[in-house]
């Protein structure tokens, strides 16, 4: 942790956090502090236990030991992008639709959208370059245009803490460009993001801190000073000496 970061709100606290399926952990171990405010890329090889990660943040995992803390924000101010190939691009649903359930917050589950959440749709969809796209079915969208419709919905939720895993995965470079944009705006906002992604440069460039996760962390803070080629050695070793019927382990 560097001084800058001294006296900053907590955002997110893991304390000797395991996560894991049927008693066999996936992320296992995990003592760290992210402030508020903090645009955080999430990396480690395949099976590492990065979305794993995002789901305990979400609640949708039970700690097996240890516990998660966010201490600054409520369950509905935390925004969980999945990755795409969860999402069900078959449900008869428009994107106007689709970006207007971002605003349940404020409607309630099955509120009515008053005019002022329609205008909202509508200069969401056109910051995210898809104005004239409202009465498109969701089925019939790109790759990027329905990655384009789910940021959309994340600028209507207006949470403080923003999870995205695997943004950019199948995502066209110039929406990707255009999505980097959109996240360095809510950075500047002061909002905490953290991203699982896979492209080391991009993160170089982009994400000032990095959490290396490989079942376990390897490194956490400056992203230069953690993808140094000693510390991406030891997170693939760990990951191809990881043990799928590993048994969970209490921490001593």
């Amino acid at each position: 942790m560097d001084d800058d970061s001294l006296g900053k709100p907590l955002m997110l606290e893991f304390r000797n956090l395991t996560l894991g399926y049927d008693l066999h952990p996936a992320v296992h171990h995990l003592n760290l502090v992210i402030d508020d405010g903090s645009l955080v890329a999430l990396v480690g090889p395949n099976g590492a236990g990065k979305s794993t990660l995002l789901k305990g943040i979400m609640g949708q995992l039970k700690p097996l030991d240890g516990s998660i803390l966010h201490p600054s924000v409520s369950r509905n101010e935390i925004a969980y992008l999945p990755q795409q190939s969860q999402v069900d691009r078959a449900f008869p649903i428009t994107v106007e639709e689709l970006v207007s359930l971002g605003a349940w917050k404020q409607t309630g589950a099955f509120g009515r959208l008053r005019m002022r959440h329609k205008s909202r749709v509508t200069e969401a969809l056109a910051k995210l370059g898809l104005s004239g796209f409202e009465k498109r079915m969701i089925s019939s969208l790109s790759g990027g245009q329905m990655q384009r419709v789910l940021f959309a919905r994340l600028l209507l939720q207006e949470a403080r803490l923003i999870l995205l895993d695997e943004p950019f995965t199948g995502v066209d470079s110039k929406t990707t460009q255009d999505l980097l944009v959109q996240i360095g705006e809510w950075h500047r906002q002061g909002k905490t993001i953290v991203a699982v992604l896979h492209e080391l440069d991009q993160v170089r460039r982009y994400f000032p801190l990095t959490l290396l996760l490989s079942r376990q962390p390897i490194a956490y803070g400056s992203t230069n000073e953690v993808l140094s080629p000693e510390n991406l050695e030891k997170a693939r070793q760990l990951n191809e000496a990881f043990d799928e019927n590993a048994e969970f382990c209490s921490y001593v």
